[in-house]
């Protein structure tokens, strides 16, 4: 370097260590005196916390002190135009401290700034701060698919073991994620289990994975020692998590693993969770007890079949819950007049439709789930199916995202996109006003998962007379309803319930009337809204049903 180059490196390091003082002592206060909720936890208020912290002052205090005491010992260079160690270098030298006794403080000091860097250095990898290492390398390594598409074992009939328990039966990736954790509390914070007082942490997840790992604790099982069963079981797979973490964590791979682990090795989960199963085994669909099947909804309706209709352009999937709950019929007839109205040509399955498997895979029977992926695919590709268009987002996100892997391959559409794109063409004219205040729900396998926010927002808009207003927690930053994980199935293990903490945030936007994009979120605010007693004053409905009935209003108004 020039001794220009080297006075601007000079210069820098010297501001550079100054800011560094400056930062350190802000943290240690948001640390440990203001203290936000997200460091209060367990993790982030460990000693080494404070160690660190400790490591990193020394070094920018010893980096002026070394610089100061070289100038105020009568050294000359590119150093003395560091404007804090020369201000530092009068102090020294007004205290008396200059010549000889600082060319001693100078040697100290530098020895002292390089014992400082070893022991940073040997304490980095036995600490929490070995992230600094994994994180990069996590962030480049993530899964460049849509945050809600899971991984897929293909050797199912081959594999020694289902799931993942023990360390050597976690992906390189889920166990790298360990080491690349910040351990910052942000995936906690935002976890709608954690926050309504389940024993869930995402952040302890993975911290208790690394520490397993890494003390050699090989064929011994994580669950059960450092992660409990109940844990996993309360997530709701909602993706809040990895949507935070600034190092790209995957939490839902590692517990969903784990919950293969419990499914499949030992038969071990929620009886609710466990009828499901039995339910979509035997009768493929999950919906135990109900009296419909899956064309009831139809009757009376010009939806043609499948297999009548091959050459469809759109195959309509309505979906178990769609079909076979009778409040959500309501979506699924709604869904198909709007279909006739704007002149689609499509046609359903009917009965050679079965569960996509979505609730399967997710509560950790990856081998029920590829049974009844397959069988769908195999259908599908029988009738040479190219596009499809689904009112549900966990339909939708499975067969778009994750059927690819077993050879299904189709445009999927969810109805909110396509609606948009036909109301854009002229195709659809709401004309019939609905007079109402409206409260956009975002669902995470939607909008978190696959990044569709504006298309639901921009139905609701197109329809006349309805005044859309937002949630504080929305888009991006969407609370779930509590539905996800299987939780339409299982009941929560403790704590408020997630759907009522949501129906809640409804209610403080001051909309009459919650919309939504997806048959599970209708179900959790009908129950939310129910058990509040605000049946008579606030409801909860579909985009597409309010769709529907705007255009039926219109075509009652043109006849008239």
């Amino acid at each position: 370097l020039t001794y220009t180059g080297v006075k601007i490196f000079a210069v820098y390091i010297d501001l550079l260590a100054v800011i560094f003082i400056a930062v350190i002592v802000w943290s240690a206060g948001r640390r440990w005196i203001t203290k936000p909720h997200r460091l209060s936890f367990d993790l982030t208020q460990r000693a080494e916390s404070g160690v660190i912290l400790i490591l990193m002052l020394m070094l920018m205090i010893l980096t002026l002190v070394t610089e100061a005491s070289y100038i105020a010992s009568g050294g000359d260079g590119p150093t003395i135009s560091a404007p804090a160690s020369s201000a530092l270098a009068k102090l020294l030298a007004n205290l008396g401290i200059e010549g000889d006794s600082a060319g001693t403080m100078y040697a100290l000091s530098w020895w002292s700034h390089l014992f400082v860097i070893l022991c940073f250095s040997m304490y980095i990898p036995l600490s929490k701060h070995i992230h600094i290492v994994g994180a990069p390398i996590s962030f480049i390594m993530r899964d460049m698919q849509p945050m809600g598409t899971l991984s897929t074992p293909n050797d199912l009939e081959t594999a020694p073991a289902f799931g993942a328990a023990a360390p050597e039966e976690f992906t390189w990736k889920e166990l790298l994620d360990g080491y690349a954790c910040a351990i910052c509390g942000r995936c906690t914070e935002v976890c709608p289990a954690h926050i309504s007082g389940k024993t869930l942490s995402p952040m302890h997840i993975v911290s208790n994975l690394k520490t397993h790992t890494a003390g050699n604790s090989h064929t011994k099982s994580i669950i059960g020692t450092s992660t409990t069963e109940e844990s996993l079981w309360d997530c709701l797979t909602c993706g809040a998590c990895e949507q935070v973490c600034p190092v790209g964590v995957e939490h839902l791979d590692t517990i969903v693993d784990m919950r293969r682990h419990l499914a499949m090795e030992q038969a071990s989960m929620p009886e609710t969770a466990m009828n499901a199963m039995v339910s979509m085994e035997q009768r493929g669909h999950p919906w135990r007890g109900t009296t419909y099947d899956r064309t009831d909804w139809a009757k009376d309706l010009n939806v043609p079949y499948l297999s009548e209709h091959p050459e469809a352009e759109v195959l309509f999937w309505v979906g178990c819950t769609a079909a076979l709950d009778k409040r959500s019929q309501n979506i699924a007839r709604a869904m198909a007049s709007v279909l006739n109205h704007a002149g689609v040509d499509f046609a359903i399955l009917g009965s050679e439709e079965r569960c996509t498997g979505d609730p399967a895979r997710r509560m950790g029977n990856e081998f029920l789930y590829q049974t009844l992926a397959r069988q769908n695919i195999d259908t599908m590709n029988k009738y040479k199916v190219k596009r499809i268009v689904v009112t549900c987002p966990h339909c939708f996100n499975n067969i778009k995202n994750e059927y690819p892997h077993l050879g299904g391959n189709y445009e999927v559409q969810h109805y909110s996109e396509l609606i948009t794109n036909l109301i854009r063409d002229g195709k659809i004219k709401p004309v019939g006003r609905i007079e109402s205040v409206v409260t956009y729900h975002d669902s995470c396998y939607l909008g978190r998962h696959n990044g569709i926010y504006d298309a639901p927002r921009e139905l609701a808009k197109a329809i006349p007379g309805l005044d859309l207003v937002e949630m504080d927690r929305c888009r991006e930053q969407g609370f779930c309803c509590g539905a996800g994980g299987g939780h339409a199935w299982m009941e929560e293990s403790r704590g408020t319930r997630v759907n009522h903490i949501r129906t809640d945030q409804f209610l403080e936007s001051g909309g009459g009337t919650v919309g939504v994009s997806c048959p599970f979120c209708l179900q959790m605010f009908e129950e939310g809204i129910s058990a509040k007693g605000l049946q008579d004053k606030h409801d909860a409905k579909d985009l597409i049903e309010l769709l529907a009935e705007s255009l039926d209003a219109g075509s009652e108004t043109s006849k008239s």
